[in-house]
């Protein structure tokens, strides 16, 4: 072999090692080069279960939202990102659009990691504690050996907070870790108002 070939080569199984070991404890890989999926029809949501604004058990599903714009927003109990963040976005966003049926917001608990502390009882917590009169959810996610879960799978997200929001024909126009609320009620209103 050549200088060259064994530098590769050195840096092929760096690699490899670097992939066993973060696989090994757990984490989760990047499989994809860029996350999200805008431009393409928005996947169901995977939940585990559903509840309303009074946390009583509902269901959700985007073919019966076609028509209307939907607000995503993938969450975990224990991310201070999407405590600082995410959540007050949400809100916003929501706030904007109480009266206007042509908007669903919706939060999901998307785990991929502390999947003891991201349990199935903080959804309707969260939904207390941020006064949100919306539908919420929990994706268990796949468990400690396949992170990522279903949802997170589907959409291309990269962790949390993230947001996802989905024009009326059912594809995805944003999604991402940072929503500008500003720009996107500008927009959302826009749009109402055109059609």
């Amino acid at each position: 072999m050549n200088r060259s070939s064994l530098q590769a080569d050195r840096l092929t199984r760096r690699a490899a090692s670097w992939v066993l070991l973060l696989s090994g404890l757990g984490l989760p890989l990047i499989t994809h080069a860029k996350p999200g999926i805008v431009g393409k029809p928005a996947p169901e949501p995977r939940a585990e279960f559903w509840i309303d604004a009074q946390g009583r058990p509902t269901r959700f599903s985007l073919a019966e939202q076609r028509g209307k714009w939907v607000h995503l927003k993938f969450w975990q109990s224990w991310c201070p990102g999407c405590h600082a963040h995410g959540f007050p976005a949400l809100a916003k966003l929501a706030a904007a659009f109480a009266d206007e049926p042509r908007v669903v917001n919706v939060a999901l608990q998307t785990v991929f990691e502390g999947f003891g502390s991201n349990s199935a009882d903080k959804v309707r917590q969260t939904q207390l504690r941020y006064k949100l009169p919306m539908v919420f959810g929990h994706d268990p996610g796949n468990g400690p050996r396949a992170p990522g879960g279903g949802t997170m799978a589907r959409y291309r997200s990269g962790g949390t907070p993230w947001h996802v929001v989905i024009d009326p024909a059912g594809n995805v126009v944003f999604n991402g870790f940072s929503i500008d609320t500003e720009r996107a009620i500008d927009a959302i209103r826009s749009s109402l108002r055109k059609g």
